[in-house]
């Protein structure tokens, strides 16, 4: 933990060769530069970071030609509760309206100049910028304003690490956040020159340069080949579930929008629940069964944001495979959110990045116990997304509904088999019925006759005893059973 006041690690001793303001003084740091702790990544010892005090916080936002004051505004209160969730204070906003960020400052010299007042007057450790910084734009900020400064992406790295509990968690966070160091090492106190000596030879500041990239770069590989490891391990875990003959339905949605609530109210998982943003990182999958009889296995999967950085789609991607390789996304939305179709359409870019945007989506408005009106309050938005329905994972209200129709998705992803199995093979006729949905069944001379519903994975397990795969609908093979019946 660094005092605000105090010097900056060693990994972050090395300048940087992003671009500089020409006024800058590249020989070290300000004298008396006001640190904070905030944004300073932990050590290699799963990079968690200690605090024994609250920062004070000014955010700052740009209001671009293509970004309204209203985004803005809601861009800079989902940017204050990550800061609050991460453990600090914010004491002041400032915005700047701009065609294009500065190449070497972010905001114009003026409004840098007004920040430094802000954060002195204040007493401000950290400033923390909506928008991404780069390598040069966050040193030359640092160098004016005296205190770190860092982004969006800097918070949810921070507040990623506090949360992470199992050893993939911890690895894949240490990544993302060494991914995003390497490029900002910087200078603070070697005024020596990069090189010097001769040939073959360097000089002090150099190998200081390079001592700090490769300790890192080795960390990368060797987190790197860890995850790797983890990542074949969870892929034969993910192939063990596929041979159990269950369709997965993968939980998704933005972040505090209620999913571990809905998985535990569903399952009984037990998972973590807080009323913060990005409580739970590391996936969990439970065993359902559903009103018509099918069992599905539901997996909670880390909660989704504007702005989610790239690097941590990177390091997450073993984890976000879950998604992807569903049978079905259930879209948990925050039904009392002030506007839930800008967190709808997060998730669905989010999910088209990591190429799942493909998969079938039922979409559940959550929180409808904080609407006025409940599932009334919400009744444009299930009118506006066909199919869509309302509930309460806190109260359990819209359950049944929500069931009944993850069931009917699940069935259209399955198809109508027929098949013939001899009356000596009990284990495949209880297998049928186990994992399918039996639509009609008659009985001959040595053997049962059925056709049943049954998903990709079971109808090529039991491949040997079908004779016919009728390319049929639900409505058509219901009618035909109906017409059996009578």
């Amino acid at each position: 933990m660094t005092h605000p006041k105090s010097q900056k690690s060693e990994a972050d001793s090395v300048n940087d060769d992003g671009a500089q303001d020409h006024d800058a003084d590249q020989s070290g740091a300000p004298e008396e530069s006001h640190r904070g702790a905030f944004g300073e990544y932990g050590g290699e010892a799963g990079g968690l970071i200690d605090r024994s005090f609250r920062e004070k916080i000014v955010l700052v936002g740009m209001q671009l030609p293509q970004r309204s004051e209203e985004v803005l505004t809601a861009n800079l209160d989902e940017l204050e509760r990550l800061v609050d969730t991460a453990g600090a204070d914010v004491v002041d906003r400032m915005t700047q309206r701009r065609d294009s960020p500065h190449p070497a400052t972010f905001l114009g010299s003026g409004k840098v100049d007004e920040l430094r007042m802000v954060s002195d007057a204040l007493d401000v450790d950290t400033v923390v910028f909506d928008d991404e910084l780069s390598p040069g734009q966050q040193f030359n900020l640092e160098k004016k304003l005296k205190r770190t400064a860092i982004d969006r992406t800097a918070v949810i790295l921070d507040i990623f690490a506090q949360n992470a509990t199992t050893l993939e968690g911890k690895a894949q966070v240490e990544l993302a956040q060494l991914r995003y160091l390497l490029p900002r090492l910087r200078g603070r106190g070697d005024s020596l020159s990069q090189q010097g000596g001769g040939i073959g030879t360097r000089g002090p500041g150099e190998t200081k340069l390079e001592v700090d990239r490769r300790r890192i770069q080795r960390r990368l590989n060797k987190l790197e080949r860890e995850l790797k490891n983890l990542t074949g391990t969870r892929r034969n875990q993910r192939k063990s579930r596929r041979q159990s003959r269950f369709s997965t339905v993968a939980i998704v949605g933005y972040t505090n929008a209620g999913k571990s609530t809905l998985l535990n109210r569903l399952t009984g998982a037990g998972v973590l629940v807080e009323d913060r943003l990005f409580a739970t990182l590391d996936a969990t999958t439970r065993r359902l069964q559903l009103p018509g009889g099918e069992t599905v296995l539901m997996s909670d999967t880390v909660g989704f944001i504007q702005k989610l950085p790239t690097s941590l789609v990177e390091a997450f991607k073993s984890t976000l495979e879950e998604v992807g390789e569903a049978d079905l996304l259930l879209h948990v939305v925050d039904g009392s959110a002030a506007d839930p179709e800008l967190q709808i359409d997060a998730v669905r870019s989010v999910l088209r990045e990591i190429g799942a945007g493909d998969v079938p989506e039922l979409i559940a408005f959550n929180k409808i116990d904080a609407v006025d009106g409940g599932a009334e309050g919400v009744a444009h938005l299930l009118r506006q997304y066909e199919g869509s329905v309302a509930v309460s994972a806190q109260s359990g209200d819209g359950f049944e509904h929500l069931l009944l129709s993850v069931g009917d998705r699940v069935r259209v992803t399955s198809s109508i088999v027929e098949l013939v199995i001899p009356y000596d093979r009990g284990d495949i006729l209880a297998a049928v019925h186990r994992e399918g949905e039996v639509l009609v069944e008659t009985h001959e001379a040595t053997s049962a006759r059925i056709r049943a519903r049954l998903d990709f994975a079971s109808t090529n397990l039991l491949r040997e005893f079908v004779v016919e795969d009728p390319e049929m609908d639900g409505e058509r093979a219901l009618a035909e059973h109906a017409g059996d019946d009578t």
